[in-house]
């Protein structure tokens, strides 16, 4: 199975994912009514990208949505069992801009996947096309299935 954490190392408690709602519930309360909607309250939103990930008998296969990133505002790395994407979306030149609604957010991200079996590093390859990042994992030789010839006795 494959684990995919947004904010490594922190955990929610209850009252923690119930402050979490009602902050979102809150923020969303107006959202719609064109009085509330205006450049300086956007709606809140997060910089991570949406994943999917599933393997095959020979790799494991990742593809993120990364509309607007470039190959250099991205960093892709591997350390034991966990593969993490790092980004960088830079806001674009807004001086002098009166803005009537601004939805497009510029920050950094992370994404760390714990990988469920052993993959062969010198053999991962990434790229990116139309927006989607497409990572493979080729699993490493103790990590594929084996036919194991039956004999008779």
């Amino acid at each position: 199975m494959l684990t995919i954490r947004t904010q490594p190392g922190r955990t929610s408690s209850g009252a923690g994912q119930f402050r979490s709602e009602m902050d979102r519930l809150f923020n969303t309360f107006f959202q719609g009514a064109p009085m509330f909607e205006t450049a300086s309250a956007p709606t809140p939103r997060r910089l991570f990208p949406a994943l999917n990930a599933w393997e095959t008998p020979e790799s494991l296969m990742i593809e993120a949505e990364l509309p607007g990133f470039r190959m250099e505002d991205l960093d892709i790395s591997l350390l034991g069992d966990e593969l993490t994407i790092r980004g960088v979306r830079t806001e674009t030149q807004t001086e002098g801009l009166n803005f009537r609604r601004r939805e497009r957010i510029s920050g950094e991200f992370a994404r760390t996947v714990t990988l469920p079996v052993e993959v062969d590093p010198d053999r991962v390859s990434a790229s990116l096309r139309d927006g989607v990042l497409t990572i493979e994992l080729p699993k490493a030789a103790s990590a594929r299935p084996r036919k194991i010839q039956v004999r008779t006795a």
